[in-house]
């Protein structure tokens, strides 16, 4: 019996999420809480995006960041953009860039897919 894996093909998307760091870092000692939530949004992006490549933009690493080594949020709004890499040498075809999307509150935020505009 062979199964054979069924490979889909990535196409171009993006989508809003919220992250909840605080049940990521629980158990995580002071010193190593941001740059363990970099390493947790980085692992979620890659599970949900199907990409290895990975990105985070200066303006997430700064929200995270903004409170200190300590103090990460507990929640942070992030969105996915799934994108054709422009690299021909490059290893892989897709890479995600994770964006920071500030909110008020984050009370019933949902998925949200978000249509791509042409840049």
């Amino acid at each position: 019996l062979v199964f054979v894996a069924m490979v889909k093909e990535l196409k171009p998307v993006q989508r809003d999420y919220t992250i909840n760091l605080h049940r990521r870092l629980h158990g995580v000692t002071f010193k190593r809480k941001a740059p363990t939530a970099i390493r947790e949004i980085k692992k979620f992006a890659r599970k949900e995006m199907g990409t290895d490549d990975v990105r985070i933009d200066s303006g997430l690493n700064h929200a995270v960041w903004r409170k200190g080594i300590r103090n990460v949020p507990r929640r942070v709004r992030v969105r996915l953009q799934r994108r054709t890499n422009e690299d021909s040498d490059s290893a892989s075809a897709m890479y995600t860039l994770c964006t920071f999307i500030p909110v008020s509150d984050y009370k019933n935020l949902r998925t949200e897919r978000v249509e791509i505009s042409e840049e």
